[in-house]
């Protein structure tokens, strides 16, 4: 349980500062061996890795999917961070869920 969240609190700020395809490439060699050691499914952990980065590339400092939105629909960033922080908040629920309860994501394997 604490590799986990350590490797939520890793990947969320990655997330914050990495696109997530560069991502893929810098970190997942990485820890795929480690979590390994510690028993965690490589699908499971994909699974983690993609929801947390998607998180993450929600927040503050890039947030890119958010500066995006901003320009496309012509909305000042913070009224687009206020119409999202709803959506921001269950898209946490969802990760923190997803990462604790693996059955949930490997149930169909």
């Amino acid at each position: 349980a604490t590799f986990l969240a350590l490797l939520l609190v890793f990947l969320l700020i990655l997330g914050a500062i990495l696109d997530i395809f560069s991502a893929i490439v810098l970190v997942v060699p990485l820890i795929l061996p480690i979590a390994a050691t510690y028993g965690v499914n490589e699908v499971h952990l994909g699974i983690i890795f993609l929801a947390a980065m998607q998180l993450g590339y929600l927040t503050p400092p890039v947030g890119l999917n958010l500066f995006i939105a901003s320009y496309r629909f012509d909305k000042s960033i913070l009224h687009v961070y206020a119409a999202t922080f709803p959506f921001l908040v269950i898209l946490m629920l969802s990760v923190l869920i997803i990462t604790y309860w693996s059955e949930l994501s490997m149930m169909l394997l």
